[in-house]
């Protein structure tokens, strides 16, 4: 009988070891591996899927590929092809603007019914067997010739959620900023030129405070007629005035309650109407037109604006006194010009955004992205958005090509530069120094990349690339 317990035990005992070195093994793989069940919802995912796609375990599990597709996080569910014909599938996608190489494989039980979907992943710049020349191939092959952007080697230093987007250090120090501050109740004010992203900001901002569950109200200073614009804010007493609702009407200072109030071109408000809105925070209390009584209110006020306030004040356009209450936490956002990082993440957003609401599949010529960081934008990113969804609806073909660029009919010598050698060699200096950083020798980097160790010198000398060996 002991004997019996002690096998049952001892049988237990490696059945546990067995189990832990599974888990381990699937954490510790190089490959990032993805575990989703039947309906496409995500089960399970290791540290190296995590890296290379950007998305956090909490964020995975629960989430639905199909979801993920929506939000515009990938431009294509490899486990919805899964799902639909049980077959092993490998696709090049874009995740969050990182384009990686994917297989997904079913697991079927005995009776032939879909049981796991095994999703395998791999950024292809960390593909460290091949040699140059296949990877070249392949670079050239995909969808956008940034297969080596320093950003898709760490991936998990972009901040990346369903409309925003921080890959530049300019925008990461944003968006960090407006998490800390998030979570307490003090007046921020947002600057930056127009269509920089001050309202995804905003939303940002509520989405992560403890008002999340609560209003969010956004009033466009300068769209409204300055006669309405004090009703809208504050509201009126039934009779307030000719033409007013007969039962009144609650300002949007008492909808936001409780909430966040976002007053968007604040330095187009009206002088008379600044002096009430300093009552407002002060005294966090409001009368409406025409009422005999105050209204205690709990809301959160963010403003921003593309004007210098400062200027304005000079001018006595603007009260300085007002200016410092909003001003408690100033927030400024580069214009895209200044944050270069950020826009091959954002054209990739806004093509799969554009993909999904259209039920099309276009997709960039080699090169198109790179063209985009020749541009200014003084459009900021609501001119890239605008201007890709033209691109997406307009195009005769899947493959949006540079001439479609608007700005290339007017600067044609932006494309001077991007024939078929200058883009390998842009795509094997990118790879270079990148695999620099991460094997520090020319003799471990000439064996990554199949090649000898002069080629390898030759190369950094070509392209005047400095190390130390």
């Amino acid at each position: 009988m002991k004997a019996l317990i002690r096998k049952q035990l001892n049988r237990i005992k490696w059945g546990e070891m067995v189990a832990d070195i599974y888990k381990q093994a699937f954490q510790n793989s190089f490959d990032g591996i993805c575990v989703f069940n039947p309906q496409g919802e995500g089960l399970e995912i290791n540290k190296a899927a995590q890296r290379i796609t950007g998305f956090s375990a909490e964020e995975f599990i629960g989430e639905t590929a199909k979801q993920a597709l929506q939000k515009g996080y990938i431009s294509k569910s490899i486990t919805e092809i899964i799902i639909k014909t049980k077959k092993t599938v490998t696709e090049v996608i874009s995740v969050r603007g990182v384009e990686i190489l994917a297989t997904g494989n079913p697991v079927m039980d005995e009776n032939g019914h879909l049981k796991y979907i095994i999703l395998n992943v791999r950024d292809i710049s960390e593909l460290n067997n091949l040699k140059l020349d296949v990877l070249l191939s392949i670079a050239l092959r995909r969808k956008n010739e940034q297969l080596t952007s320093p950003l898709l080697s760490n991936s998990a230093a972009l901040i990346h959620t369903e409309n925003v987007i921080a890959a530049s250090p300019k925008m990461k120090k944003v968006i960090q900023l407006a998490a800390r501050v998030a979570k307490v109740d003090s007046s921020i004010l947002i600057l930056g030129d127009s269509g920089v992203g001050k309202e995804v900001v905003v939303k940002f901002i509520h989405e992560n405070s403890s008002r999340a569950s609560h209003p969010f109200i956004k009033i466009n200073c300068s769209a409204i007629p300055r006669d309405l614009l004090e009703s809208e804010l504050f509201g009126y007493e039934k009779g307030a005035f000719t033409g007013a609702n007969q039962q009144g009407k609650a300002g949007l200072f008492e909808v936001a309650n409780g909430g966040t109030l976002f007053l968007d071109e604040i330095g187009d408000m009206p002088m008379d109407l600044q002096v009430k809105l300093l009552r407002v925070l002060q005294e966090f209390e409001i009368r409406r037109i025409g009422g005999t009584k105050d209204i205690k209110i709990d809301v959160r006020i963010v403003s921003a604006t593309n004007k210098n306030l400062e200027e304005l004040i000079e001018k006595e356009a603007f009260r300085e006194d007002l200016y410092y209450r909003l001003n408690i936490i100033p927030i400024h956002i580069a214009p895209l010009r200044e944050r270069p990082e950020d826009i091959q993440q954002l054209a990739h957003l806004f093509l799969n955004r554009t993909n999904r609401k259209y039920g099309l599949e276009r997709h960039f010529q080699p090169g198109l992205v790179e063209l985009l960081h020749q541009y200014d934008w003084p459009g900021n990113i609501r001119e890239m958005e605008n201007m890709i969804e033209r691109l997406v609806v307009t195009a005769e073909h899947d493959e949006i090509s540079w001439s479609s660029l608007p700005f290339i009919a007017d600067h044609p010598n932006l494309s001077e530069h991007y024939s078929l050698k200058a883009t390998l060699e842009e795509i094997e200096k990118k790879i270079i120094l990148e695999k620099l950083q991460t094997y520090r020798t020319t003799r471990k980097l000439a064996q990554v990349l199949g090649i000898s160790q002069s080629a390898v010198v030759k190369k950094i000398k070509k392209y005047g690339i400095s190390y130390e060996d």
